[in-house]
């Protein structure tokens, strides 16, 4: 038996499955003859037009906050649970604490306590940030046994309170529970805007020609991870029985410069405007971040493959077969975070001072 063959004919529910990583999670659990795969999504943070639209997909609109939504989707009798629904992300939990210990940490109790009173689980799969959990003073490549207290954001204390609250509920109910951690995923699917992962964001202003903003130096590294890689893990995070109760990182383990990817962004689209330096954000203290994967290898068979210059080339098409929608849709409102005010303002200013060099 194959890592998909165990999903076939089989009640999948997938929370947050209209995101960028729920969405591609969902076609895949799709293409693998789920019986049926179940979308619990609020599109708080992402967009009815990314869902797939497929015979055996069923979509429920609804919060893993309310107790009705969840009574809909777990009277389904789901076989596989895989949450990835939290509220997003380091930034927005910053601005939103409140909302972020509601969403991310009583949402995620809501949702162990339904799973536990379900009997038919085989294997319940948690989304957590390994961006988030291992605060700035951690040796490198980052190993999961490694933990820190000085965490920087709600956010990154919600995904941790998470991985505990797990281990509660596999301790003292037996649910059978995976505790994954993803690193700066990347990927078609996920729409730019103020609160989003720095990829989609640069991929947007780069194809509308502006120069692509970098906060600090540009010599941070981050281990980017193809969301096709990622989707790999978590559907073998359903499979391997030695997975049960572990936490396990998933990530691609290469390190890439973030004025690095800038430029390969620019260099895709041929975009000339360059780059700007700003000042960098308070909260981001972690000047790299590189994961080792030799767990998830030896657990989950995983190998992640793709290529990070294939996986921009992907994403910039998805950009451009969306770019409608993705215009219509990319938020960075008036009432947006310092994080990128300064550099929304500045393009206006520009603008502005070209409209008026014309005249």
């Amino acid at each position: 038996m194959t890592y998909r063959s165990i999903y076939k004919n089989k009640v999948v529910l997938v929370t947050g499955g209209a995101g960028a990583i729920g969405s591609n999670l969902c076609r895949a659990l799709a293409s693998a003859e789920a019986a049926k795969v179940i979308i619990l999504d609020d599109l708080s943070a992402s967009y009815s037009w990314n869902i797939p639209n497929l015979p055996n997909v069923l979509f429920v609109k609804g919060s893993i906050t309310e107790d009705m939504d969840l009574k809909r989707v777990f009277h389904e009798k789901p076989d596989f649970i895989f949450h990835l629904a939290a509220f997003f992300a380091n930034q927005n939990s910053v601005d939103y604490p409140e909302k972020d210990l509601l969403v991310s940490q009583l949402g995620t109790i809501k949702m162990l306590e339904y799973a536990s009173m379900q009997k038919n689980i085989e294997r319940f799969i948690y989304a957590g940030s390994g961006c988030a959990i291992y605060g700035a003073a951690a040796p490198l490549p980052l190993k999961e046994e490694f933990m820190s207290m000085h965490l920087t954001t709600p956010y990154q204390i919600s995904k941790m309170s998470g991985e505990l609250y797990c281990n509660f509920y596999w301790h003292h109910y037996g649910l059978p529970i995976v505790k994954t951690r993803f690193f700066n995923s990347y990927g078609p699917g996920e729409v730019p805007g103020q609160y989003r992962n720095v990829i989609p964001n640069f991929i947007y202003w780069a194809m509308k020609g502006q120069p692509l903003p970098i906060t600090g130096d540009g010599k941070m590294t981050r281990d980017f991870t193809y969301v096709e890689d990622i989707v790999d893990a978590l559907m073998r995070a359903g499979w391997a029985p030695k997975a049960i109760g572990a936490e396990i990182n998933i990530a691609s383990s290469r390190e890439i410069e973030i004025v690095e990817m800038a430029e390969k962004i620019n260099h895709q689209t041929g975009n000339g405007a360059g780059l700007v330096y700003l000042d960098r954000r308070k909260w981001d203290t972690k000047s790299r971040l590189l994961a080792s994967i030799e767990k998830a290898r030896e657990i989950l068979e995983y190998n992640p493959s793709s290529n990070f210059d294939d996986g921009l080339r992907k994403t910039i098409k998805w950009f451009e077969n969306n770019w409608e929608n993705i215009c219509r849709d990319a938020e960075f409102p008036p009432g947006m975070s310092s994080a990128v005010k300064s550099y929304v303002l500045m393009q206006k200013t520009n603008h502005d001072e070209a409209s008026y060099s014309e005249l």
